[in-house]
């Protein structure tokens, strides 16, 4: 997610520094004879807003942080679960380790007494 926030920095770093500048020189000879030049200077830019960019990236921001908790509580709930399946596995395992052992015990004794 970092690599996307930090790749629209960049687009948008870009998109803003894409101005030209163009500079015209109008020469003009008056009725009396002589001559006026005049400088013009337009500037021209990309046609891209920056805030427009910069209020999409807040938002993009924002559901970005919206989904990291989502998937924070998602995550924290699975962890949940997993040890609740841990701890009923466990408690499975010894019950089934208790049969497991009397059935031997009884197995042991009916061997002893053939």
């Amino acid at each position: 997610m970092k690599n996307y926030l930090l790749a629209a920095g960049f687009l948008t770093l870009s998109l803003t520094a894409c101005k030209q500048s163009e500079t015209k020189v109008l020469t003009s000879e008056n009725p009396d004879g002589s001559v006026t030049t005049t400088t013009v200077e337009t500037e021209k830019t990309t046609g891209v807003d920056s805030a427009k960019i910069n209020a999409t990236v807040d938002k993009a921001k924002e559901k970005l942080n919206t989904a990291g908790e989502k998937i924070d509580e998602a995550a924290d709930k699975a962890g949940e679960h997993l040890e609740k399946a841990g701890e009923d596995l466990k408690e499975a395992a010894s019950k089934g380790a208790e049969k497991v052992e009397k059935e031997a015990e009884k197995v042991k004794e009916d061997l002893k007494k053939n």
